[in-house]
């Protein structure tokens, strides 16, 4: 298990993110891992938080077992399988700065991502998913949720033009992503990075995770949801912007 002080002052608010997305507060995973990833590697820090994101699963593939989108399913996954596999191919010979800066770069591009979709509410009528640029969207999220777990941006590009009612979008999300965390598991443990030491942090950490998707769900019903997102990009600029400068300083781009 890690013991580091400060892996843990970062693994707790981590976690503590990622469950409240897993509770009600959709998005939080990304900065949740940017955080982890100022200090671990960002596949570890993925790997270490695979395991908590399996059991949330379970939870949440039964709360929405119904109303999933099998068609975005068919045409999304197909390209994450190829996105994961070009991760996992390309991931022994990447620098650990470079995927820093990745991550980053992921982060703030979730944050533009978000002020894009705040610009667009205005828009009338839904836009239909064409098969080829759910093939290429479903492979971006598929790499970066390899990377960091970081696959809602891409995602949402391609799912939220489609205005699906709000039941049917968070049971494809769900869908999607649980099928995505389960393929990862054999590359991760080809990667060597599902170790005693990993798993052994993870399930240290399964029980805050565990409460605070309990604590999210509460949270959904009691908070000005709107501070709390702002409160969250904020946190989310500043954490992509340290990560693009930890990765270019610790490549020597500057």
């Amino acid at each position: 298990m890690i013991t580091d002080p400060l892996f843990w002052l970062a693994a707790v608010p981590a976690v503590i993110l990622v469950g409240l997305a897993k509770g009600g507060f959709a998005g939080l995973v990304m900065p949740g891992m940017a955080l982890l990833a100022l200090v671990v590697s960002p596949l570890r820090a993925a790997a270490i938080m695979l395991p908590v994101l399996l059991v949330q699963d379970v939870v949440s593939l039964w709360a929405y077992r119904r109303h999933t989108d099998r068609r975005a399913l068919a045409i999304l996954l197909p390209g994450a399988a190829i996105g994961i596999a070009l991760a996992a191919w390309g991931a022994r010979s990447v620098p650990d700065d470079a995927v820093r800066l990745l991550v980053g770069i992921v982060a703030l591009a979730f944050v533009a991502n978000h002020v894009w979709s705040l610009a667009r509410k205005a828009a009338e009528g839904a836009q239909p998913g064409k098969v080829p640029a759910g093939l290429f969207w479903g492979a971006l999220s598929g790499f970066a949720s390899f990377v960091s777990h970081s696959g809602g941006p891409p995602f949402q590009v391609w799912i939220l033009p489609q205005r699906m009612d709000k039941e049917r979008l968070a049971a494809t999300s769900t869908w999607f992503f649980a099928v995505v965390n389960l393929a990862k598991v054999g590359p991760y443990a080809w990667l060597g990075q599902l170790d005693a030491a990993n798993l052994a942090t993870s399930a240290a950490l399964l029980p805050l995770a565990v409460v605070a998707a309990l604590a999210g769900v509460w949270a959904v019903r009691q908070i000005d949801g709107a501070l709390f997102y702002r409160l969250i990009y904020a946190l989310m600029t500043a954490v992509g912007l340290r990560l693009v400068w930890s990765g270019l300083a610790g490549l020597g781009w500057m």
